[in-house]
């Protein structure tokens, strides 16, 4: 067996330090270098740095949203499984309504996926949110067409759909125009519900050496 790192805090340490050495962080501020560190590491690519797309306010608006108590809309389980709740500033609220019992018939009513259906479930907790998208186009999608219906504005959209149809797309669509709403996404097919979390962790406590 060849010799490996055990312990926690210098595996982070000589993690970071690599993301920092081989990915192109210069064009991000402090905190937006933390999150797209935290990104990276999230998906073991340091290439994705020049295919993240941001707005100018995000790190800040989101960060200050946190700290003041804004809720955390995800798409699904496995980005709030993602969310390392004891680091979120305010013990924010992080809400899935994927499995709320009345998504089922909403999708049917609008003939699109449960994805989508369960952000009509967002509604009136949506201004002022941050929401956190790591999975299913659909859900992103079907947010934008709501804040063009009037909705509320969440302070900022992280949005990391991943997959073949839909996912470029709904995030080319968001970075082109935001309605308002300040955001990160990763341009392309990639994504995943990791990055979102990862994302979050970051705007809501910096990387791991900072948290501890």
């Amino acid at each position: 067996m060849r010799p490996y790192l055990r312990d926690p805090a210098a595996i982070y340490a000589e993690s970071f330090a690599t993301v920092r050495r081989e990915a192109r962080l210069d064009r991000f501020d402090p905190l937006m270098a933390q999150v797209a560190t935290r990104v990276i590491h999230a998906c073991g690519m340091v290439e994705i740095a020049d295919r993240l797309a941001v707005s100018p306010g995000l790190s800040a608006v989101a960060s200050s949203a946190l700290a003041g108590g804004a809720p955390v809309l995800c798409d699904c389980e496995m980005v709030a499984a993602g969310v390392i709740r004891r680091h979120l500033p305010a013990g924010n609220e992080v809400l899935v309504t994927l499995n709320d019992p009345a998504v089922a018939a909403l999708a049917d009513g609008l003939q699109t996926t449960r994805s989508a259906a369960a952000v009509e479930l967002w509604r009136d907790r949506l201004g002022g949110a941050v929401v956190a998208i790591g999975n299913a186009p659909t859900a992103l999608f079907h947010l934008l067409e709501r804040l063009d219906a009037g909705w509320p504005k969440p302070a900022a959209v992280l949005a990391f759909p991943v997959g073949f149809v839909g996912a470029a797309e709904s995030k080319a669509e968001l970075a082109a125009n935001p309605r308002g709403c300040e955001f990160l996404t990763l341009r392309g097919r990639r994504g995943g519900s990791a990055m979102a979390s990862a994302a979050l962790n970051a705007l809501a406590a910096g990387l791991p050496e900072d948290a501890r």
